[in-house]
């Protein structure tokens, strides 16, 4: 009887800790979405140091201002993040070639392959995709870039880096991110 009653006991323990496995118990999930799109998850973090970011696999390390991402052949892709009570804005990086005369600054056109531009003119103003814009200014202590929209349209920060010949910009753009419920 008692040797009945111990398997029971063992298959239930068994049984239990299977369950818990297969279910990724404890296993606590962050997801994040851009807030245009809030059902899509963009970016997905898991307590195991496990992270999806637009499809890929990666493990992360995640501080109070930046998620380092790592791939298996030992790749990081470094993004700088804020969070605000249940919204985060997450930095995306893009990098634009110069397709103006070097200044030495960021006044300039500035383009991708796909298409997307900034310009920024000595006086302060600036063009976004060239159909939004407006006025900016520049911390160079922060490498951040203020850009002041002329349409309702809230100051968005930048931040930026310039390569050393002066003709790649890097931007880490602000995206509003939401909870994936």
């Amino acid at each position: 009887m008692k040797k009945l009653f111990i398997e029971k006991i063992t298959l239930g323990i068994t049984v239990v800790s299977m369950v818990a496995i297969l279910t990724g118990c404890g296993s606590h999930k962050e997801e994040w979405a851009y807030s245009h799109d809030p059902d899509e998850p963009v970016i997905s973090l898991s307590e195991n140091g496990k992270c999806t970011y637009k499809g890929n696999e990666y493990t992360f390390d995640k501080d109070d201002s930046f998620i380092t991402l790592t791939d298996d052949n030992g790749n990081t892709i470094k993004m700088r993040y804020q969070m605000d009570g249940d919204k985060m804005t997450l930095y995306e990086e893009s990098t634009y070639e110069l397709c103006s005369e070097d200044t030495g600054t960021i006044v300039g056109v500035w383009k991708q392959d796909n298409g997307w531009s900034y310009q920024f003119t000595a006086n302060g103003e600036f063009a976004e995709e060239n159909i939004f814009h407006g006025h900016y200014s520049v911390d160079e202590s922060r490498n951040c870039i203020k850009l002041m929209y002329d349409d309702p349209i809230e100051d968005a920060y930048l931040y930026y880096a310039l390569n050393d010949s002066g003709d790649e910009l890097t931007v880490a753009y602000p995206w509003p991110m939401v909870r994936v419920k």
